[in-house]
């Protein structure tokens, strides 16, 4: 349209609900996390675990053991870790770690060190672990984190299991309890997510299986659910009778940086389409469960996973793209291509972009086309799910030449700036009838302040607390390899002769924004 479009920020009336005491707190437990001298341990997890106990959700009797092949002993250790909490906390609320607190703290860290390729190395670990509930007064669960590469996954599981160190326990009821939690990627086809379910699965029941996804951790994500299924007005419009098209993204400025011995092997579908996006288009897309909880929200997951249409190989550029970046810009910096990265082949096939049509055969969305893209080197870091309505069957107001009218959206924004926004048609005022967009926008910094609790701080006090529900069960990791699957494997069958084909800094190829104008839509810019 010739008028820009408005923005109208949305506001909150009346006080917040708030509670006086938290919803969940860690009972009594010890997180053994194996890998504890790696970038995650560092970056993620021991910072998470700090802001948990500074936030008082806790228990008193919480450890840590952190386990890996790195020359320490327990002093070292609390010495890195001291580190890698003031590096993570140096830009939050926080600031920085006060004596006390991180004393308190740092009197529950213990390190075994050992190869955890050895059985020794467990062994090590079963008599710390020994001491330490010897000490307690309560019985306290185990949760064993796997910061490891995948493919280690298995022998590690096997490990615990051969050692006695994570028994297998039927009942989900049953104190004290043993929990795994097993980082992605879950395998690197539906094959070898099938042998890696096979093998944790003879260790372990289902219930003590927690596979990460730190997407599901973020606010908006979460609030997916609650935005949903707590607000009539938006459920009864949910449906192909109303939405056009829904499109998911998740665009990133980076390159492959220090990835590119993972990334050569894995791509961008592998990355970030099986996981992140599959995990956000089921949110969207499924069905209302019959009560909040994991099994209920997990199974229509599934559901939802197992009517997607299959991609046939025939007609496989009816619904992907693929892509790669070349050189150019971000900002005012000058970046190479992705085949010009250190570590990467001159004539690498691997995408670094891909688009999705997919198409879900059930009632309540036959024929609505959903759309995911991810890529590197893009135009703007953003993760949004964006459902665009139809447009009305009869338009009454005139429009003069160059107007068009502008579709009803509501754009879920992910990341970075976490909010909701709905995009709608309003009168300007005047003696003529002209219309213009508004965007009514809510966004979650300005209605509640910044917060700088991280996705892992709530995936790994689910975990604690026994709550699976924003962790992937095993039938809906294997239904999503089975959707990406026969797109990865027709890529590598028939590698492309057209890469790179986008420069860094743009919104991917051409051919992408070909690809959605046949079925009559645009990509949004978020």
């Amino acid at each position: 349209m010739t008028t820009p479009s408005l923005a109208v920020p949305l506001r909150l009336s009346g006080a917040v609900r708030m509670r006086t005491e938290p919803l969940k707190k860690a009972g009594p437990c010890t997180a053994v996390i194996l890998g504890a001298g790696g970038d995650l341990m560092h970056r993620k997890l021991l910072p998470a675990l700090y802001h948990l106990m500074h936030d008082g959700l806790l228990d008193e009797e919480f450890a840590v053991v952190g386990a890996g092949l790195e020359p320490m002993n327990d002093a070292s250790f609390r010495a890195a870790m001291r580190q890698a909490v003031l590096d993570a906390l140096e830009a939050t609320e926080i600031g920085h770690v006060p004596d006390a607190s991180w004393d308190r703290f740092a009197a529950r860290l213990f390190y075994v060190q050992g190869d955890l390729a050895s059985p020794a190395l467990y062994a090590a670990v079963r008599e710390r672990l020994t001491e330490i509930e010897r000490s307690c007064s309560r019985d306290r669960g185990r949760l064993f984190y796997l910061a490891l590469p995948p493919s280690v996954y298995a022998s590690a599981v096997e490990h615990l299991a051969a050692s006695g160190l994570a028994a297998r326990m039927e009942d989900p009821a049953a104190r004290p309890w043993v929990r795994v939690i097993i980082e992605k990627p879950f395998g690197r086809s539906l094959a070898s997510a099938r042998a890696l379910n096979q093998v944790v699965l003879k260790a372990l029941a289902e219930h003590q299986v927690y596979r990460i996804d730190h997407y599901l951790g973020k606010e908006t994500v979460q609030n997916l659910l609650v935005f949903r299924f707590a607000n009539s007005i938006f459920e009864p419009v949910w449906n192909r009778q109303h939405v056009d098209h829904v499109q998911i993204t998740a665009a990133e400025t980076v390159g492959v940086e220090h990835r590119a011995g993972y990334y050569e092997q894995a791509g961008v579908v592998r990355d970030m389409f099986q996981n992140h996006l599959l995990q956000l288009f089921t949110l969207t897309a499924m069905e209302p469960p019959v009560a909040f909880q994991a099994d209920a929200v997990r199974d229509e997951k599934a559901k939802v996973l197992r009517a997607i249409r299959p991609v046939p190989e025939s007609a496989l550029h009816d619904y992907t793209v693929r892509g790669q970046y070349g050189p150019g810009m971000i900002g005012s910096t000058s970046v190479p291509g992705y085949r010009e990265e250190p570590k990467v082949s001159p004539t690498s096939p691997t995408p670094t972009y891909a688009a999705v049509r997919l198409m879900i055969d059930n009632w309540r969305w036959q024929g609505v086309p959903f759309f995911l893209r991810s890529g590197k080197r893009m135009a703007r870091r953003a993760t949004e799910i964006a459902i665009q309505f139809k447009r009305p069957p009869h338009l009454l107001f005139p429009q003069t030449d160059g107007e068009a009218l502008e579709p009803n959206v509501l754009a879920i924004r992910v990341q970075p700036d976490e909010g909701i926004s709905l995009c709608f048609e309003i009168k300007i005022p005047g003696v003529d009838v002209r219309m213009t967009s508004v965007q009514m926008d809510f966004s979650y910094g300005e209605a509640f302040g910044s917060t700088d609790h991280s996705a892992y701080e709530t995936l790994l006090l689910d975990c604690m607390v026994g709550d699976a529900t924003l962790f992937a069960r095993s039938d809906s990791v294997e239904a999503s390899w089975a959707v990406v699957d026969p797109i990865i494997e027709a890529w590598e069958a028939k590698p492309p002769a057209h890469l790179p084909n986008y420069a860094a800094g743009s919104w991917g190829p051409a051919v992408a924004d070909e690809f959605i104008a046949r079925d009559g839509s645009r990509w949004r810019q978020p």
